[in-house]
């Protein structure tokens, strides 16, 4: 494998044993409600609010650890998610409490309609469960369907491509805990990236595969074949890559709390995947086809 490839997958190493380590030392990754469990509130709260006044009045009652978001067109509804309450007792008095703090402040706000619903800790494991269960179901299929369509080496190394991306998703949860929650919105997230960056290393396979027949690069190692396929993807790769990422930052920069938990996994999942495709994912196959060689020839 070349020394360049050896540095690349030591960066990805790196940032996962960092990501480890903080998770070891009990600051790893953030769960949201979906996860942990607890209590979601939602209110018409009959105009427009600030999110600040939900969050003070709450912060008043001693929860601290929240969060408030506005739906609805008009932006008059209010959502609430607070972590597990210890009896419905609690809640009954937080909801009272809350609703009295904040008719002061919005006296048009309906407690009439008012939802409360409790998410458990158990909802949250059934989605990790399925979510990993999906992955391996989706990476044995592609292992299968790449073998077949161009050999099992390039299988492989597309699917530790695959591992090291999500990987790296989850990595990046721990780094920015301090920013964003893992909530379900982060399952939809890894899901879309597995079938995202396949395509990018699939392409590059489809081209070094090609190049393997050209009579000019009959001469040529593995890991040159890989560095002209690559070279030659590059530039669709680049412009596919930058008009996905425009959008999916757009939405960061723009959108609600609940669009933020999915956008931003996707745009670190949409680098990393861009990231093994050229710099990793061909070059392992170059070293497991050299390795078979040189197995070969040593039974010889």
């Amino acid at each position: 494998m070349k020394k360049s490839t050896l540095v690349f997958v030591g960066i990805s190493l790196a940032i996962m044993l960092v990501a480890l380590i903080l998770s070891l030392c009990g600051l790893g990754i953030n769960f949201g409600l979906d996860f942990a469990g607890g209590l979601i509130l939602n209110y018409d709260m009959g105009q427009p609010f600030e999110t600040a006044d939900v969050e003070k009045a709450l912060a008043e009652m001693g929860i601290t650890e929240c969060t408030v978001s506005v739906a609805g067109e008009a932006g008059t509804a209010m959502q609430a998610r607070i972590p597990s309450l210890a009896s419905e007792d609690e809640i009954q008095l937080l909801q009272a409490a809350l609703e009295e703090k904040l008719q002061a402040i919005y006296p048009g706000m309906n407690t009439e309609t008012a939802t409360a619903s409790y998410v458990g800790p158990v909802a949250g494991r059934t989605l990790v469960r399925n979510a990993v269960f999906s992955v391996l179901v989706a990476a044995a299929l592609m292992l299968v369907y790449i073998a077949v369509r161009f050999d099992f080496a390039s299988g492989l190394a597309a699917v530790l491509g695959l591992v090291h991306d999500v990987l790296i998703m989850l990595s990046f949860m721990v780094l920015l805990r301090g920013i964003i929650q893992m909530n379900s919105s982060f399952i939809a997230a890894m899901l879309t990236i597995v079938g995202y960056s396949i395509n990018n290393t699939i392409i590059i396979f489809d081209r070094i595969r090609e190049n393997k027949k050209k009579p000019a690069c009959m001469g040529l190692t593995r890991a040159q074949v890989v560095d002209l396929s690559v070279k030659e993807s590059l530039g669709r790769t680049l412009v596919t890559t930058l008009t996905t990422l425009v959008t999916i930052v757009c939405l960061y920069v723009l959108g609600v709390s609940a669009i933020r938990e999915f956008s931003l996994p996707i745009i670190v999942g949409i680098l990393a995947g861009v990231y093994s495709a050229n710099l990793i994912n061909g070059y392992v196959w170059a070293a497991i086809e050299d390795l078979r060689t040189a197995g070969r020839g040593r039974k010889k």
